[in-house]
This record gives C-alpha cells, structure tokens and sequence, in this order.
C-alpha cells in the first residue's frame, strides 16, 4: 500500500514509522525545510512542498496513493489536501488530523474526510476510558458511515455480567467487536459469558449510544450529543493555536 503523508512533524514522521514498519511504501509531504529530516524516516519518500498546491501533489503521483493523510498542525491545511486528494485524485481512504476540536463538524465527506482523527478528543476519551467503569466512552467516529467506536468497562453488579453474548439482544446497527479481559483481546463468540471487569468495544451507532448504555447498566454520556456536533459560533474556522 502507498500511503502519501502531508506534514513531516512529529506526528507525520511518527505514522510514516509505524506504516514503514508494517511494510507500506510511504511519503512524506512539507513545505518548511526544517522539516524534511530525512534521517529521522530514512525509508521513507521525501518531497519538500507545498500539499496544498495541485502541482505539488502532482509531483507527489498522488493517483497511485492507496491512503493520504493530512497530518499538518493547520486544520485548514488539512481540510484542503483531503478535498484535493478526494476530488482531484480519486484517492480511496482520506484520514485527516484535526488539532482543534471546534473544527471537527467540518471534517466530513464534504471536504473529503473518510476518517477524521481529533487529537484532543482522542487523548479526552483515551482519559474517560482509563477511568471511567460503567460509563459509555466514545473512543472515534467513522465520518463515512457515521459509526462510533465505543467502550464500556463492565462494573460489578451489572445485570448482563454471566450472560452468554449470543443470548444478549443487542440495539440495532450495534456490534461487539473485542473483549479485553486480563491483558488479552478476546474475538466475541455467542457463548462467552460476560465477565465484571471486561472491556467491551463496540461499534455502533451515534443514535442507539445511549440504549447500549442502559443495556449494559452503565451511565447515559452527557456529552455524547455534543461531541461531534457544530459549535455554535461554526461559521468560523478555529486556527490550530
């Protein structure tokens, strides 16, 4: 897979790592000098430019990249290299970085974002999750699809602990995908009961969220409804700050 990195910061250099590691041809794409820091990602492609620029992203061959992400520290930056390579150049899967989360109800396939990832939402749900027990956290959402990938520590007393999995009737457009139980990941089977402690990680959707939550017995998220959504001021482009 060839994968086309806009922004060589500590983060587009981190991604670049971790693809090359995994066997993927990468590039990675940035208009300041100081930033094309070959030695840091010696396997990787180089070009300093502007991913902003059609010329630029054509010398980047951007119609054979399987995946393009923009990963710059400029949300706008991002919004235009994923609409870009969407829209000119037809490329499959867009993942773009949000920094600031005002700005997250515009990144969607509207300015051609299949997958956004806010990094301070991330880092506040990462926190809900390594603290929370019987409470719903949001961990992503899937633009596309409008999925959400959520979590929920099951506390002690729950009504589904010991339950099998297949006799549990689960909300509509609701899957368990994973258990995480005493450091292993468990691939669910319809006769695993549910055990107090396990992380259970779903995909689901936005609408049934809540449903699942009093299924499981845990906590309705108050923010849930908010998290996602345009602020009230979304006329305007929050900068990365």
């Amino acid at each position: 897979m060839r994968v086309a990195i806009a922004g060589a910061g500590a983060v587009g250099r981190s991604i670049a790592t971790e693809l090359l590691e995994n066997g993927h041809e990468v590039l990675l794409i940035d208009k300041n000098p100081k930033s094309i820091t070959v030695d840091s990602v010696p396997r990787a492609e180089w070009l300093l430019a502007d991913a902003c620029e059609i010329s630029s992203l054509d010398d980047a061959g951007l119609e054979r990249c399987n995946v393009v992400i923009a990963a710059t520290g400029d949300d706008k930056a991002n919004l235009v290299v994923s609409l870009l390579a969407k829209t000119e150049y037809g490329v499959p899967r867009v993942v773009a970085r949000i920094n600031h989360p005002n700005n997250e109800w515009l990144f969607n396939e509207s300015w051609g974002v299949d997958v956004a990832v806010s990094t301070p939402r991330l880092l506040s749900a990462l926190v809900e999750e390594a603290v929370s027990v019987g409470d719903l956290v949001r961990l992503m959402t899937f633009r596309q699809s409008e999925a959400t990938l959520v979590e929920l520590t099951m506390p002690d007393g729950a009504p589904l602990v010991g339950e099998r999995i297949g006799d549990i009737e689960w909300p509509a457009d609701t899957a368990l995908v994973a258990i995480l139980r005493d450091g292993r990941v468990i691939v669910p089977d319809r006769d695993d009961p549910l055990e107090t402690g396990d992380e259970l990680l779903f995909v689901t959707s936005e609408d049934v969220e809540d449903q699942l939550a009093r299924l499981l017995g845990g906590h309705e998220h108050p923010s849930h409804h908010d998290r996602d959504g345009a602020p009230d001021d979304g006329s305007r482009m929050t900068g990365a700050g």
